[in-house]
């Protein structure tokens, strides 16, 4: 058994576990209510190097553009904070699951995990933060509500705190067959979805993998992702999964549910040409909300975290996190960090709490 099933297990079985070796000796096996290794009350002022990881929910070179000019913002809001930081090292993993194994062994400080990823590693790190997002214009359990330039979905509503994962069929002539099913009010069958090529993201990844796991099992008799007989795990992100939609390579995809915004403008360019946020082309003709049909939508998932190592007692302490968040809500709250965050649809920042993602740690139990 691998070590990233083990850690599913692990998650689903104990729900919450004990920390490294070296939190527990530095909080003295204080624990929190959930079980957790306590933080530290105070640790150093000074940090030489904070490191900093983002998942590849883009593209890693759209990430890595998009947030230039963060290290700056987080290095002057903690010393207002009263810290002084040398410097902050800013990546992108090349999958969720080395995001999160980074940060268990404390090679990585902060992570932006999406909830599924942070509560199969919830043992070793720790929740600060959680996301906020406008709300889109359609919330629709109904799929063929979302389908066509007509429902092209806007992002007008609330500030949330969730959102949805959405299983798209693809311009393929199968997805073509697919998405005209739907479109007419006709429920798929799991023949149906059986015979499709699947593009899923790896199994932490709470709208590309666990929550379309969990639509299944809703609506087709128990039936999981693995049931199916043609699956491709694409560990790049979503960018790879709307490129091998427009090549037709795939006939479903899985993704958040304002992915097709954010991959509108690089669908119709030229494949030698790039969109203002850096997305290459993937050279369709006709829009995003023509070709790529909802045909499922699934139950609402709590918005990405801002998470903690607890490997470091120099970061996990009381102090730090306090800090760390109010800097973080006073730089979403700036034009520039509004501009920085959007790369992920962030556009607030609320603190959170461990026990918020108890749904997460049962849906990781429901895919085990």
């Amino acid at each position: 058994m691998n070590k990233k099933l083990s850690s599913v297990l692990l998650a689903a079985v104990m729900l919450t576990g004990c920390a490294s070796g070296g939190t527990a000796s530095a909080s003295a096996a204080a624990t929190t209510a959930s079980g957790k290794a306590a933080p530290a009350e105070s640790g150093s002022k000074t940090i030489d190097d904070l490191t900093v990881e983002f998942v590849p929910s883009k593209d890693a070179d759209v990430i890595i553009t998009g947030t230039k000019g963060l290290d700056k913002l987080i290095i002057n809001a903690m010393k207002e904070q009263g810290y002084t930081i040398g410097k902050v090292d800013i990546t992108v993993g090349t999958n969720y699951d080395a995001t999160g194994e980074g940060m268990s062994s404390g090679s990585i400080d902060v992570g932006w995990l999406p909830g599924g990823t942070y509560a199969l590693y919830s043992n070793e790190t720790d929740v600060v933060l959680t996301a906020t997002r406008n709300g889109l214009s359609n919330d629709s359990t109904d799929p063929a509500t979302w389908n066509g330039d007509a429902n092209a979905t806007k992002k007008v509503g609330d500030q949330v705190k969730s959102y949805r994962s959405l299983i798209y069929a693809t311009p393929s002539a199968y997805g073509k067959e697919l998405a005209a099913k739907v479109n007419k009010g006709e429920k798929l069958t799991w023949d149906d979805l059986n015979k499709a090529n699947w593009g899923v993201q790896k199994t932490s990844s709470s709208a590309g993998y666990i929550y379309p796991t969990m639509w299944l099992e809703d609506n087709y008799d128990g039936k999981k992702i693995s049931d199916l007989e043609h699956v491709t795990v694409l560990d790049s992100g979503y960018g790879t999964a709307f490129a091998q939609a427009a090549s037709e390579s795939l006939d479903i995809i899985v993704c958040y549910a304002d992915g097709r915004n954010d991959y509108e403008d690089s669908w119709k360019l030229p494949t030698d040409q790039k969109d203002s946020t850096g997305k290459a082309g993937m050279g369709r003709t006709d829009s995003i909300w023509n070709e790529m049909n909802v045909i499922g939508v699934t139950e609402p998932i709590y918005n990405d975290t801002v998470a903690i190592t607890m490997a470091n007692k120099d970061i996990y302490n009381k102090e730090f996190i306090s800090a760390l968040q109010k800097s973080l809500i006073e730089i979403i709250g700036t034009d520039e960090g509004k501009k920085i965050f959007s790369v992920y649809s962030h556009t607030g920042y609320a603190v959170a709490e461990d026990s918020d993602y108890d749904g997460a740690r049962a849906a990781l139990k429901a895919v085990e």
